[in-house]
C-alpha cells in the first residue's frame, strides 16, 4: 500500500482529516455487520458496520500491519 501523496490536515492524535464519505467500505465478516475497512489516501480506516455513521479509526499502513499481525497472534484476545 502506497503512502499518501496528498497533504492532509492533521487532527487528533496526529491523524489526517480524511473524507470518508465516498470510501469503498469492505466487510470483514462475510458481508453482515461487524468490522468494515476502507483504503483512503494511503491510510486504512476501520468502522463498526452496524453503526456506519459512528466514528472510524484511521491507521497508517505500518500501524495497520502491526494491528493485523497482533490480532492474528492473539494479542487482543480476539481468536
Amino acid at each position: 500500500m502506497a503512502e499518501s501523496t496528498v497533504p492532509q490536515p492533521v487532527v487528533g492524535w496526529g491523524r489526517p482529516a480524511l473524507d470518508l464519505s465516498g470510501a469503498d467500505w469492505q466487510s470483514g465478516s462475510r458481508g453482515v455487520g461487524g468490522v468494515e475497512i476502507a483504503f483512503v489516501e494511503g491510510f486504512v480506516a476501520m468502522r463498526n458496520g452496524e453503526r456506519p455513521d459512528g466514528p472510524s479509526l484511521v491507521f497508517a499502513p505500518r500501524e495497520w500491519r502491526k494491528f493485523v499481525l497482533g490480532t492474528r497472534g492473539g494479542r487482543f484476545g480476539l481468536n
